[in-house]
């Protein structure tokens, strides 16, 4: 699976520029991500000296990135050249799944990251195996969201 990951708040906390405390288990998620095959991006705002210091942060806590800031088939030279064309330039990766602490309701913790992507299983289906693990009468709501 081709993973984009977020810096700032989803592997550490926020502190842009400087780089903040590690959250816990990210880079040990992600070690272990990259341990089973998945093939991981740095997609981050930070670019120049601040995009090489959280490359270089997550380096030496053994996290090696496939691509930063860009898709891994896609020529940088290119890139580079369309940057400097447009101003306002922006694409939209080819990855299976983004790890970003801007998703609708925020950052999950890391534990529930890998589970889901490890079970190829949704957020949904995480959060009611997690309610069926704490209450045995558990029944999941079967109505749309604009009913409640």
């Amino acid at each position: 699976m081709n993973i984009a990951v977020d810096f700032d708040g989803t592997i550490v906390e926020h502190r842009y520029p400087a780089i903040g405390r590690e959250l816990p288990f990210a880079t040990a998620t992600l070690r272990q991500l990259m341990a089973d095959g998945h093939r991981l991006i740095l997609w981050s705002v930070r670019e120049g000296d601040l995009l090489q210091e959280a490359v270089d942060w997550c380096a030496a806590k053994g996290v090696r990135f496939h691509a930063i800031n860009g898709y891994f088939d896609e020529d940088s030279s290119d890139i580079e050249k369309e940057k400097a064309a447009n101003s306002a330039f922006s694409r939209k990766l080819k990855v299976d799944c983004f790890i970003d602490d801007r998703n609708v309701g925020g950052l999950p913790d890391w534990s529930a990251i890998y589970q889901i992507i490890s079970r190829h299983i949704t957020f949904e289906q995480y959060l009611q195996e997690q309610m069926r693990d704490t209450d045995d009468d558990y029944e999941p709501k079967k109505k749309p969201w604009w009913k409640f």
